[in-house]
């Protein structure tokens, strides 16, 4: 098979689980390191991808959004740290806030006082990884079509799969229509910018954002997307103790995968639990009565797309150096390591393997 990317049509597109695969494994990368070099690089990488494969439908402009919901985390995280102050010592002060006196129950909390350059730099670099979590959750976003994202779960899954698709719809339907309203205002040629203009469309906003994803969950329903076919106690016991037990040991194998010192059980744990979640499924799936038309195939340039997301994550992992936690206490500047920089632009290949997508048609943009 030719890696030259071709258009995107209805019997080549890509799945779209290997697109939040990709995203999950950037962000799984990002909580590994507090370095904001290489939480940059991983931003940039995300966003590349975005502007590269992005399609021209509404909900796919929501990786804007997102990028602002993180600098908004970021902004709030350095104005927690001045107000609320750090347990972080600091040897280089840069102002002294008025500070408020509390009672002797509140011991340990500080409003005001004295803000150092080292609780900033802490506060900076711990908003920072948050902020990269976030937008790689808004690269997924908007690249996964929500909905063929839903028709690809597991018939076991399909009750979990409307509150899923119905939440994923909320956040790029919100944005369509805040991008619907505020040109619609510059025509009529009201303000589209100001506090004023935004209380003024925000209700609106609001209100069609959460009656289509209403609407979604109305038309699922209205196809019988629910209905369940009789199995016997015996197997319903058995996949949900294959469930709940295989996510206890994914959720036990992640935590071990992220902490510092957990990667002797993190492996085992995570295998025992991907292997029980997919034979709870598979027993699940009995249930499921609903067919598929069209599906979605997994081929060669999805496996591409998600192990290139499932490599970040893990060559980040592997590389256990100081420099992925600079210090804050004595203050020094953070440092680019090689390697795990490296190991962050095989986040790239979306760029170049995916296929190319279909531009709409100018009457209908």
């Amino acid at each position: 098979m030719s890696l030259a990317p071709p258009r995107e049509s209805r019997s080549n597109a890509l799945h779209a689980g290997a697109w939040w695969l990709w995203a999950l494994g950037l962000a799984a990368a990002a909580s590994r390191t507090t370095n904001p070099l290489l939480l940059g690089l991983l931003v940039g990488v995300a966003g590349y991808v975005v502007a590269a494969r992005r399609t021209d439908a509404p909900w796919a402009r929501s990786y804007g959004a997102f990028v602002k919901l993180g600098l908004a985390v970021l902004v709030v995280r350095l104005v927690f740290s001045v107000l609320l102050g750090s347990p972080i010592p600091g040897t280089h002060p840069l102002v002294t806030l008025p500070e408020v006196p509390l009672p002797a129950w509140a011991q340990g909390v500080r409003i005001g006082g004295r803000v150092t350059a080292e609780q900033l730099v802490f506060a900076l670099y711990d908003g920072a990884k948050l902020a990269t979590l976030l937008i790689c959750v808004g690269a997924a976003n908007a690249l996964a079509n929500p909905a063929r994202l839903l028709k690809s779960l597991p018939g076991a899954l399909y009750e979990v799969g409307v509150a899923v698709v119905v939440a994923m719809t909320f956040a790029p339907n919100l944005v369509a229509d805040v991008v619907r309203l505020r040109t619609a205002r510059r025509l009529r040629g009201r303000p589209a910018g100001g506090v004023k203009a935004v209380l003024q469309v925000g209700l609106p906003v609001l209100e069609g954002a959460l009656e289509r994803s209403v609407a979604v969950a109305a038309s699922m329903d209205a196809r019988g997307y629910g209905r369940t076919a009789p199995v016997p106690r015996a197997v319903r016991h058995a996949t949900a103790a294959l469930t709940l037990g295989g996510l206890l040991a994914v959720c036990v194998g992640a935590y071990g995968l992220l902490a510092a010192s957990g990667e002797a059980y993190a492996v085992p744990f995570t295998g025992a639990g991907v292997v029980m979640v997919l034979l709870g499924l598979r027993l699940g799936g009995r249930r499921s009565v609903r067919t598929r038309y069209r599906p979605d195939r997994w081929g060669a340039r999805a496996w591409l797309v998600a192990g290139s997301g499932a490599a970040v994550a893990a060559l980040m992992v592997a590389s256990d150096t100081a420099a992925l936690h600079p210090g804050v206490v004595p203050l020094v500047a953070p440092e680019l390591p090689v390697w795990p920089a490296l190991s962050v632009l095989v986040g790239l290949l979306p760029a170049f393997v995916a296929p190319l997508p279909t531009p709409l048609p100018k009457e209908s943009v």
